[in-house]
């Protein structure tokens, strides 16, 4: 599956061996992961926790990859998304492309992420000293998904 949304951990180093697997035509393998900071707008976080729309996720997260796919001439790709309590360190996405070349997987992966900040229905909430806050979309998100609006 292209697509999954969980709650416990993955492994990268497996999670690209299953998806290179019997693909000897890959070039090249890019792979994002996105961790909890334990700082965020000026204060300290004591744990995350990632909420989501069950089945308008998924399909957001399958859109998003199937348009990767039609942009670039890419082998795969892969979107792993937490949900639940997480603690800083611990991993939160993971976004892996394959391709026969580096510069397809890089911007598909670069756009698959972009568009997952914006598009797919997560809903996060920090522990923080002041209390619990929910994370607002930021400017910069919107901005990074301007850019592949433009002519590829």
């Amino acid at each position: 599956m292209p697509v999954r949304v969980q709650q416990h951990d993955f492994d990268l180093s497996d999670e690209v061996a299953a998806l290179r697997a019997g693909q000897p035509g890959i070039g090249g393998i890019v792979t994002f992961v996105g961790t909890v900071r334990d700082m965020n707008a000026g204060s300290s976080v004591a744990t995350m926790e990632l909420e989501h729309y069950p089945g308008m996720t998924e399909k957001a997260l399958e859109d998003i990859v199937a348009r990767a796919k039609a942009r670039w001439p890419i082998f795969d790709a892969l979107v792993i998304h937490r949900v639940g309590p997480l603690l800083p360190l611990e991993q939160i996405v993971l976004v892996a492309v394959t391709a026969a070349h580096r510069g397809e997987a890089f911007d598909a992966c670069e756009f698959i992420i972009d568009y997952l900040k914006t598009e797919a229905p997560f809903w996060k909430k920090e522990a923080t000293p002041q209390g619990a806050r929910w994370v607002d979309a930021r400017v910069s998100d919107d901005e990074a998904t301007a850019k592949w609006q433009e002519a590829p």
